[in-house]
């Protein structure tokens, strides 16, 4: 009787442990649940625990749970009175046993959220279970931040489709700005095809450029991808905060078991390492084990993102997640540290994935399996463009962002855990990777935009009138519009990565320098071998330019056009009278000497004007990249460290500015060689005509077709007050040549002196009917020539009271010439020269 009793009796202590282990058990289980819950904000991402149905779990564990956990170490209470207490406590505590740890939590000031944490690991604490509780955690930790990741990103693709069949329609938000770059993505590779044809003008720029429209700095794809990335990093950072919170409890919990172990394992063994026992302890998980898996994660993402493999990045996450599950793999398995974060990456040709129109936003649970996680990707190819390797531009920013609250999250003792390893993988992959690939492929467009036949081609319309702005039809050559546009398109990106405005800027210094060489490859070939050429190169025809009052109308010229210049008029006719006196020296001029093909004047026409605006265009710019590298991004504590290019962009608008200014030069003086071509015909005329002639000489009108015509041609190319400059000249050395002749000539008759006043007068007319000369200069000047030959026809003394009342409006030497060419009919005493001296010498 007493041996069945007994046995009934120990049968029934065997049936009250193994419900208490199974009350435990439940109690474990549920803590469990509600603290993974809390860590990565349940009610947001509806995450279920794993190998644990709804069924068999109790909701959310409120503090009078502390009390069933007690009532188990004591022997009393069962899984249903716990379920039911749970269910009858409406307020959060209210009936919890008081305690020390209960008083403190109601009378603690943290978010509710975190109250739970804290409670949650008290009860773990209490079932000896948080060497289990690090296991799980770290077992679960990466594949569960790939669920919230895919989520976020499955939750932007509904969105999308939603969008696109007509159920949402908001402006302005990251889901529409998606939908749109898709949209333009798929059409791009029409538009360029367009834009190839020539139906649009701006396509001849885009298609040298090596990305999209949407891809570029400023285009709708960086934006969707900032915006992305911004979204998800902020969640990891909220989850990031949680986890910090129960790493610390954990460690905190962790450190009471260890203290009472610490003594035997000092004893026992020298070598022993605190901070092993205490990983030991929690199961491998910490706030730095978490803080790498995070990293980790974001990092894996990233390089989907920009479409790069990180070779190692799998074998990394899986190392880490193994280390953390406490089944390290073998180093020769291992391709990078385990507290590093050093990806080798690769780039795939994956072609755009278009999106499904039906999307459904799969519920993320506990019981998908880490390793099919990560081979399946996050599926950013359903909302983010193909050309990834130009989003590192879009990202930057948002990691720099991410890594700086990541060292305000981490506690003092764990600051040394912000390495900035995510962000040194960033820096690495755009000084590595984005650089230099942004370098090859804009270079390959600037190459194909100073190479094509149409490059240098001027192609204004001839009938058109010249516009001061591109938008208006303003006929910059395409090349240098192309480059222009690559230019900018290159130091836009300096928005993004105020860091790498140096290296961005030196590769526009580059561009321009090659686009130079192409620029003065094509204006030699213009000039070379030509007498212009030649001239204003030479030291003395220099000074004489800068004295030219013409000089004026040179872009960035010191003497403003409207203004009175400071030299006197007795130094501006000097300077004419050098210029015209040194061109006529060089007779006989021939055709050969001249840029006879009048669409080489064209070109170096419009070659002038498009290196002046590329000239304006990059002083802004450079002004732009100044201000660029001397940002302190006030997000941040990261600024620019790097050393200022040993060379600005200014000197290349100097460059630029300084071969518009010789093309110029070299239209000015070719006018003017070509007048003297065509006057040094007066040299070879007999002006002893029988009859008066009704037509100027046929070297002036064809002097005079010569001149209309060039101006009508270049018209369109030039601005009004370059075209001043250019055919300026004209008329002061046409002037000169006419009475320089008259020192040639032995003989002049009447007819003769008609003839030459015709031709300065169809001269003038011609002129005059250029819109950008003064015609008041004009008639002054040829007035003065017809005043001249006309004092032929009077007699000596009337010609000496002339000279008397004008001594200085024409030279002594002007005055003896009069006196030595043979006039029929005129009598010129043998002291007229002296006679003539004496007057002009009082």
């Amino acid at each position: 009787m007493l041996e069945r009793e007994g046995l009934q009796a120990v049968g029934a202590l065997q049936d009250v442990c193994s419900e208490l282990t199974k009350l435990q058990g439940v109690l474990f289980y549920k803590a469990l649940e509600d603290l993974h819950c809390h860590l990565y904000n349940k009610g947001e991402y509806s995450l279920s625990f794993d190998g644990h149905d709804d069924d068999n779990a109790f909701e959310i564990l409120d503090g009078a749970a502390l009390d069933g956990i007690a009532s188990t170490r004591v022997g009393g209470g069962n899984v249903k009175d716990i379920k039911s207490v749970s269910h009858q406590i409406p307020i959060w505590l209210s009936c919890s046993t008081p305690n020390e740890f209960i008083e403190a939590i109601k009378k603690s000031d943290a978010a509710l959220h975190v109250k739970y944490m804290y409670t949650m690991v008290e009860c773990l604490s209490m079932l000896e279970k948080i060497a289990a509780t690090g296991d799980i955690i770290c077992k679960r930790l990466r594949p569960t931040i790939r669920d919230i990741i895919t989520s976020k990103i499955k939750a932007h693709a509904l969105t999308i489709s939603s969008s696109s069949s007509g159920v949402s329609h908001s402006a302005g938000t990251v889901n529409s700005g998606l939908h749109y770059l898709k949209e333009q993505l798929e059409s791009y590779p029409l538009q360029k095809q367009k834009h190839q044809n020539g139906t649009l003008e701006a396509a001849k720029l885009l298609a040298v450029s090596p990305v999209s429209p949407a891809m570029a700095p400023t285009g709708a794809a960086q934006a969707a991808a900032k915006e992305l990335l911004d979204s998800i990093l902020d969640i990891i950072i909220r989850i990031l905060e949680n986890h910090v919170i129960v790493g610390e409890l954990l460690e905190s919990k962790s450190a009471q078991h260890s203290d009472t172990t610490t003594q035997d394992s000092l004893t026992g063994d020298m070598n022993w390492n605190p901070d092993s026992e205490t990983s030991q302890i929690t199961g491998g998980y910490s706030v730095g084990s978490s803080l790498t898996v995070l990293q980790s994660e974001c990092q894996q993402l990233i390089c989907e993102i920009l479409r790069a493999t990180p070779e190692a990045a799998s074998a990394d996450a899986s190392a880490q997640t193994a280390r953390l599950a406490n089944k390290v793999p073998s180093k020769d398995k291992r391709n990078c540290s385990e507290d590093g974060l050093t990806f080798a990456f690769r780039f795939t040709e994956a072609t755009i994935s278009i999106p499904n129109k039906g999307v459904d936003l799969i519920h993320q649970g506990w019981n998908r399996k880490g390793a099919n996680v990560l081979q399946e990707g996050y599926g950013t190819a359903t909302v983010l463009p193909e050309q990834g390797i130009y989003l590192a531009a879009s990202i930057y920013r948002p990691v720099i962002q991410f890594t700086d609250k990541i060292a305000s999250l981490l506690p003092p003792k764990h600051s040394q855990l912000g390495n900035d390893g995510l962000l040194s993988f960033v820096e690495n992959f755009l000084k590595d990777r984005f650089l230099p690939t942004l370098f090859v492929d804009y270079r390959k467009g600037v190459q194909q935009a100073i190479s094509c036949p149409a490059a240098f081609r001027p192609r204004a319309n001839a009938a058109s009138i010249y516009a001061p702005l591109v938008e208006k039809g303003r006929p910059v050559l395409q090349g240098l519009l192309a480059i222009d546009f690559l230019a900018k398109e290159v130091l836009d990106w300096t928005q993004a990565m105020p860091k790498y405005t140096g290296e961005l800027v030196k590769y526009v210094q580059t561009f321009l320098e090659r686009t130079y060489e192409r620029c003065r490859t094509s204006y030699m070939e213009a000039v070379l071998e030509k007498l212009s050429y030649m001239l204003i190169g030479r030291l003395d025809v220099e000074n004489l330019m800068r004295l030219d009052p013409a000089s004026a109308y040179l872009p960035n010229s010191f003497a403003q056009p409207d203004e009175e210049s400071s030299a006197s008029n007795a130094e501006t006719v000097e300077a004419e009278a050098g210029i015209s006196d040194l061109l006529w020296a060089l007779r006989p001029i021939k055709q050969e000497n001249l840029i006879h093909d009048d669409n080489k004047l064209i070109l170096l026409a419009s070659l002038s004007d498009s290196l002046e605006y590329v000239a304006d265009s990059i002083e802004r710019l450079g002004q732009t990249s100044l201000i660029s590298s001397m940002q302190v991004d006030e997000a941040h504590r990261h600024t620019r460290t790097s050393s200022i290019p040993p060379r600005d962009l200014e000197s290349f608008a100097e460059e630029y500015r300084k071969l518009a200014i010789d093309c110029l030069k070299v239209l000015h003086v070719e006018m003017q060689l070509e007048t003297i071509f065509h006057m040094q015909e007066m040299m070879t005329r007999d002006y002893l005509d029988d009859q008066d002639a009704e037509e100027p000489d046929d070297f002036v009108i064809s002097l005079n077709a010569q001149i209309t015509r060039r101006d009508e041609e270049m018209a369109p190319f030039v601005a009004k007050v370059r075209r001043k400059y250019i055919f300026g000249g004209i008329c002061s050395v046409a002037a000169h040549a006419s009475i320089k002749a008259l020192v040639e000539m032995k003989s002049i008759n009447l007819f003769g002196v008609q003839q030459i006043c015709r031709n300065s007068i169809a001269l003038e007319q011609a002129l005059a009917a250029i819109p950008s000369i003064d015609s008041e200069a004009i008639q002054q000047r040829l007035d003065r020539v017809r005043t001249y030959y006309e004092l032929l026809n009077l007699p000596f003394e009337a010609l000496l009271a002339f000279i008397t009342d004008h001594k200085y409006l024409f030279t002594a030497a002007e005055y003896s010439s009069l006196l030595k060419v043979k006039v029929p009919g005129r009598e010129i005493p043998v002291d007229a020269g002296e006679r003539v001296s004496e007057i002009l010498s009082h």
